[in-house]
């Protein structure tokens, strides 16, 4: 090993001891990573998802609640910062939240090095025209914006999932506008979110060669069925997957095709046993907020915290019900049937040992590789 991966492995073998202690006591880390869900309004209306149907009338948090929530000295360690919904651009005030990140960022957020906003696609002019004056800002910050599109099929069966006229073709040009920007920003990074349903696992091939061919990173990972982030319990019979549709999922990972070898791996071994196995590190450096402000340690399983409107942030994260939440994180029944990709990028680096075996099994060259493809190297300055 080279110096510098064994340096890694070094810092791995004490995060893995630090995250030993953490999940015997209960108590929360530095928090490294948060997903704010900044609005629950979405023009799509998505077979796998039901919050478009919250109603209008329940209120998002205004962009000075988010702002004053991220002002707060807890962040002084977040590097990744996710923005999601619903559909974030159809917030006029999106950029006020970028403004107020660049101004935290000198002095609270010092350690943030990437942004990351989940879109799907469809606004194609207002996305490009926000994000076109969004990244000359971050730039300026050292932080990077990474844009993830949802695609979930290459034509007509695009529109069926996200129940939109035109789907494909809109996020195919907001692709298109959002590479032009990548000429001009070396901040900017692209990537596709696919979530695989029955009516789409026969089209992973195509998803990756479009990919490939446009210079974007994928998440491709199955439909998840929760009361909590997704609200879609009442889909669950129609987002079966036969016998057949596990099959060829098992194939497309199993292939070269799909580049995130441990997401792959982990999920190969879910098909074939029904039960998830990998580590997990949410409450102790992550979490996610809903649009109301409902506080949740993980996203997945429907417990709150309680809202960060109503009571101050540090409360809910040191709370005794969140302790005891966090000493049972594994053993709920959602997290035997997880297979949600961004939970595992936030818990390798965290949780320590299971990264460390896999450099150990992989060897330097090869872990590095999937090390770089994944982005953790934020969680190592």
């Amino acid at each position: 090993m080279t110096d510098s991966t064994l340096k890694l492995a070094a810092r791995l073998l004490i995060n893995g001891l630090r995250f030993q202690y953490l999940k015997w006591s209960g108590k929360a880390g530095r928090t490294q990573a948060v997903s704010l869900e900044i609005t629950h309004d979405c023009i799509a209306k998505c077979i796998m998802c039901n919050i478009w149907k919250i109603p209008s009338e329940v209120p998002n948090l205004s962009m000075e609640d988010w702002i004053g929530f991220l002002s707060s000295d807890l962040f002084s360690d977040l590097r990744e910062l996710d923005i999601t919904g619903g559909e974030p651009f159809t917030r006029r005030d999106l950029l006020d939240l970028f403004s107020g990140v660049c101004e935290l960022k000198q002095k609270n957020l010092t350690e943030l090095k990437s942004i990351a906003v989940t879109t799907n696609g469809l606004l194609t002019g207002r996305v490009l025209e926000d994000t076109e004056k969004i990244l000359p800002r971050l730039r300026n910050k050292d932080i990077d914006l990474v844009m993830v599109c949802a695609m979930d099929a290459i034509g007509d069966i695009h529109e069926n999932i996200r129940n939109y006229p035109n789907a494909w073709s809109k996020v195919n040009e907001t692709v298109q506008g959002l590479k032009r920007l990548r000429e001009q920003f070396e901040n900017l990074v692209i990537g596709l979110k696919t979530t695989i349903l029955p009516i789409n696992v026969g089209q992973l091939e195509e998803i990756v060669q479009y990919a490939n061919s446009n210079g974007l990173f994928t998440i491709i990972s199955p439909c998840i069925i929760t009361d909590a982030r997704y609200l879609n319990p009442d889909r669950a019979d129609e987002l079966v997957f036969s016998r057949e549709d596990i099959q060829k999922m098992i194939r497309f990972y199993e292939s070269d095709a799909f580049r995130w070898s441990y997401h792959g791996d982990t999920l190969i071994k879910f098909f074939k046993t029904g039960a998830t196995k990998k580590p997990c590190s949410c409450g102790f450096n992550y979490f996610f907020v809903r649009s109301t402000g409902q506080f949740f340690l993980c996203p997945l399983i429907n417990i709150s915290m309680g809202n960060i409107k109503e009571t101050p942030f540090k409360d809910l994260l040191f709370s005794k019900k969140a302790s005891q939440f966090r000493q049972n994180i594994g053993k709920f029944p959602e997290c035997r049937r997880c297979t949600e990709p961004g939970l595992e990028r936030y818990a390798l680096p965290y949780e320590g040992f299971t990264y460390l075996s896999l450099l150990l099994k992989k060897g330097g060259r090869e872990f590095l590789q999937l090390h770089q493809h994944m982005g953790l190297d934020k969680y190592f300055n």
